[in-house]
C-alpha cells in the first residue's frame, strides 16, 4: 500500500518520524512535508509564490520532500507532480497538541487530510494530546492498526478521519471512542502591548475550548483518556437549514440607474 506522510510541523518533526519509522517495514511510504513549522494555517494554499520542493533527509533517517508552502500544498504538489503512483492512504501528523472541537478549523493537520479527500484519498489526521509528547511510537503503532482497517473498509468520497490520542502509553488508555466534533466555544483573548520603538502590537492568547458533558463528544472524550476518532465531512453545506432557507422565497433586487 502507498502512504503519504506528511504534517504541519515541519519534516523534521518527531511525530513524522514515528510515523515513518512504523510503517516503511509494511508499506511503500513517501513523505512530503512543509520545510518549516505551519500550524495553525487552516486549509491555506500558496497561489501568489512559487513552489519549491526539495528532496532531504532529516538526520540521514529518511528520505522526504519539504516543500515550501502548506500542508494543504504539499498534498496538492505531491498527487499531482512528485508522486510516480498516486497514495491509498494520506496521514497527517502526529502533531502535538490535540485538535478537537473548534481547533479543527485552524488546523494545517486537519487541513491536509481534508485535501486528501477532496481528492479522492484516504485521510487520517492525528494528534496527540498535549504541546509535549512522548508517546509518539505507541501513537504511531496505533495509526498502522486503524490505517489498514480503513483501507480494508473504506471510507465515503469527501470523508476522512480526525483522530486524537491521549499522551500516554497505551496500557493506560481506556479504549477508543468514535466521537462527533465539539461545538463548544472557544475563550480568547488578546493582548495588547508596546514594542520598544513605542508601536502598538497584540498577542494572541491560547484558545480555551469548553464541550459539553457528553461523552460522545472529541475533547470530552479526549479528556476522559479515550482515543477519539471523529468522522469529518467535507460537504459544509447545512442541509437543514438548506431546506428551509428555500420557503424564504427570496428574490433578487432589482436596481434601476
Amino acid at each position: 500500500m502507498n502512504v503519504l506522510l506528511t504534517n504541519d510541523d515541519g519534516i523534521h518533526a518527531p511525530g513524522l518520524r514515528a510515523l515513518y519509522n512504523r510503517f516503511i517495514n509494511t508499506h511503500q511510504v513517501s513523505v512530503v512535508a512543509p520545510d518549516r513549522e505551519r500550524s495553525a494555517i487552516g486549509h491555506a494554499i500558496s497561489l501568489n509564490q512559487p513552489l519549491r520542493a526539495i528532496r532531504v533527509s532529516p538526520n540521514g533517517e529518511y528520505k522526504g520532500y519539504e516543500v515550501n508552502g502548506t500542508p494543504a500544498d504539499c498534498i496538492k504538489l505531491a498527487i499531482a507532480e512528485i508522486l510516480s503512483e498516486r497514495p491509498n492512504v494520506v496521514i497527517a501528523g502526529i502533531n502535538p497538541g490535540a485538535n478537537v472541537g473548534a481547533n479543527l478549523n485552524y488546523s494545517g493537520t486537519v487541513a491536509a487530510a481534508k485535501e486528501a479527500a477532496l481528492n479522492g484519498v484516504i485521510g487520517i489526521a492525528v494528534s496527540i494530546e498535549g504541546q509535549v509528547a512522548d508517546n509518539y511510537d505507541e501513537a504511531a503503532r496505533f495509526v498502522l492498526q486503524l490505517c489498514d482497517i480503513v483501507t480494508i473498509k473504506g471510507l465515503p468520497f469527501g470523508t476522512f478521519l480526525n483522530v486524537n490520542i491521549p499522551n500516554r502509553p497505551m496500557s493506560e488508555i481506556t479504549g477508543v471512542r468514535i466521537s462527533r466534533q465539539g461545538t463548544g466555544l472557544l475563550s480568547e483573548y488578546v493582548e495588547k502591548r508596546i514594542d520598544p520603538r513605542n508601536r502598538t502590537y497584540y498577542w494572541q492568547g491560547p484558545d480555551m475550548q469548553s464541550f459539553e458533558d457528553d461523552p460522545a463528544v472529541d475533547g470530552t472524550a479526549l479528556g476522559q483518556n479515550f482515543i477519539s476518532i471523529t468522522p469529518i465531512k467535507c460537504d459544509m453545506t447545512d442541509y437543514r437549514v438548506l431546506e428551509d432557507l428555500k420557503s424564504w422565497r427570496l428574490k433578487k433586487i432589482n436596481i434601476e440607474y
